[in-house]
């Protein structure tokens, strides 16, 4: 009987065809796993919904969420090194390129937008909003909200998350310092020597003592309530002027600043910018605070007619002024540079080492929060009064 062998030849053949379909099929199988991972970054890139569930934002894999950073902020170049793993900060180049000129030239979409980081020096108005359609947060490193339309966030129903309380210490502190300065001519006491080889003590004014000063507080919230506290320690009587009188202090209130200004040695000014709050220190207040009288602003610049402000400093209807907010910021009115009896800073108050890292911690708490689906840790109540 004859014997039958297998073909080899055959069955190799089949074994390479098989070998080559199983090769093919690994290729394929890998591709399709690159590029489920390629869309999968680009999704929790680009298209991350606050709704979405994240567990872990600190996680290290996390993919960075993209920011939109308008101003920018001061506390932005402590912020972006330390949660840039977190974070796609886009930053317009230069800081003052107009919004669609940076979109266009960086081909970015507008729609893909969803958390905009601004300082207080960037008016974030209607027509800039509406350029980002799936905006849903806004958080700015000022207490105030004057530079943000909060009608039409509230209108779509944008998150505004601000500083809050953490720079009232600070702020207080610059605010008792900016009164000492003007009432006992340190900073004009500075430059007198500085322009002198000798000097003579009875060639210098003298200034005044800060201890038993009537100073009206304008806007007693928690920055008003740091500010005389440390009056206080100093002999100051205090009394204040708010919207509502506060059950919490003993301070007489005035509901008429014309009232408090007549009844005190110095103003200092720390209450929001609104419409009602515009040029409230007119002429007539200023007049009413009369010759003596002192003004201390670390609120914002339009609470005081600035003109009136300068013609009354210049003509000495008031007695000095410290400044650490101007009406036109960052343009200062030149006329003040030559007064010795004005302190001038640079709206720097809120700024300490500690507060801009504290700043940076907040911030990246509020941006996790919203990334998250969670409450922010300073929301500002979009159905309260503006102020």
């Amino acid at each position: 009987m004859k014997k039958t062998f297998p073909n080899r030849t055959s069955s190799r053949a089949t074994r390479r065809k098989d070998d080559k379909h199983t090769d093919t099929t690994d290729d394929i199988a890998q591709w399709i796993h690159l590029l489920r991972l390629f869309a999968s970054t680009l999704k929790a890139l680009f298209f991350h919904s606050p709704s979405a569930s994240n567990p872990s934002m600190a996680d290290k894999n996390f993919p960075v969420l993209p920011v939109l950073v308008l101003g920018p902020p001061t506390c932005f170049s402590a912020l972006q090194p330390q949660y840039s793993h977190k974070f796609h900060f886009l930053t317009p180049t230069p800081p003052r390129l107009p919004l669609p000129q940076f979109i266009t030239a960086h081909h970015h979409q507008p729609s893909l937008i969803q958390a905009i980081l601004c300082s207080a020096g960037y008016s974030l108005t209607s027509d800039v909003l509406r350029l980002f359609p799936s905006l849903g947060i806004i958080v700015t490193t000022s207490a105030g909200t004057d530079h943000i339309d909060m009608s039409e966030c509230r209108r779509r129903g944008i998150q505004v998350a601000g500083a809050e309380n953490l720079f009232a210490e600070d702020v207080a502190d610059m605010a008792v310092g900016l009164l000492i300065d003007v009432t006992r001519k340190i900073s004009a006491g500075d430059r007198y020597l500085r322009n002198r080889v000798g000097y003579e003590t009875s060639d210098f004014p003298l200034g005044s003592k800060l201890g038993g000063k009537r100073v009206g507080i304008i806007g007693l919230g928690r920055i008003g309530v740091e500010i005389a506290k440390r009056l206080e320690a100093f002999g100051c009587t205090i009394s204040y002027h708010s919207r509502n009188k506060k059950p919490f202090v003993s301070y007489p209130f005035y509901s008429n600043v014309l009232e408090l200004a007549a009844s005190s040695n110095a103003l200092v000014l720390s209450c929001a910018l609104n419409k009602q709050t515009k040029h409230m220190i007119n002429r007539q207040v200023m007049l009413a605070l009369g010759k003596q009288g002192i003004i201390v602003n670390i609120g914002r610049g339009a609470l005081i007619d600035e003109k009136e402000l300068v013609k009354c400093l210049v003509e000495g209807e008031i007695g000095g002024a410290g400044l650490d907010v101007f009406e036109n910021e960052p343009r200062v009115p030149e006329e003040l540079y030559a007064l010795d009896n004005v302190v001038l800073s640079p709206h720097c108050a809120a700024f300490t080492s500690e507060s801009i890292q504290g700043m940076c911690e907040l911030v990246a708490g509020n941006l996790e929060a919203f990334f998250s689906n969670k409450p922010l840790i300073t929301p500002v109540m979009l159905d309260s009064n503006d102020a």
